[in-house]
C-alpha cells in the first residue's frame, strides 16, 4: 500500500546512541500525539489480549548533522509541514513542562537541533528529506 503522506524522523548523528533512540522515540510520539489520523486501529492476539494501535503507516529514521538538520527544519517550516523539534537543552529536563520551556527559550534559527520529525504530503516531504541517508 502507498501513502499519501510521510512521516520522516531525523536524528544528529553524533548524539550517543541512547539519545538517538531517545530523541527518536519522543519525535515519534509526538507525531503520534499531534497528528491523531496517522494512528491505526488497536492490536489484538489470539488469545484476546488487546494492544496500543501504532502509526498506520511507516516512519522512515534518517541521520544528518546539525547543518542539514537546520535546512530541514526551515524547508518543512516553510512548507507548513507539521514539525516536532527535539534540541539539546532537553535532555537536560525531566518533563514535559521544562521541554516546553527550554524550546520556547530560544530563537528557531538558534535551535541546538538534536532531531526532528515531520510529516506531510508524501512527495513533498521526499523533497525536504532529499539526499539524507536513512540511520544505519
Amino acid at each position: 500500500m502507498r501513502f499519501d503522506t510521510k512521516i520522516g524522523i531525523v536524528v544528529r548523528a553524533d548524539l550517543a546512541v541512547w539519545q538517538r533512540l531517545n530523541v527518536t522515540a519522543f519525535l515519534a510520539s509526538a507525531v503520534a500525539g499531534g497528528v491523531p489520523e496517522t494512528i491505526g486501529e488497536p492490536y489484538a492476539d489470539a488469545s484476546g489480549n488487546g494492544y496500543l494501535p501504532m502509526f498506520r503507516q511507516p516512519v522512515l529514521v534518517y541521520a544528518a548533522d546539525a547543518e542539514a538538520l537546520g535546512r530541514v527544519r526551515e524547508k518543512a517550516m516553510a512548507r507548513g509541514f507539521d514539525v516536532a523539534v527535539y534540541i539539546d537543552e532537553m535532555f537536560k529536563t525531566g518533563h514535559d513542562e521544562d521541554n516546553r520551556a527550554a524550546v520556547r527559550a530560544v530563537e528557531a534559527a538558534d535551535l541546538s537541533l538534536a532531531g526532528l520529525a515531520v510529516h506531510g504530503p508524501r512527495n513533498a516531504v521526499d523533497k525536504v528529506l532529499k539526499g539524507l541517508a536513512l540511520h544505519p
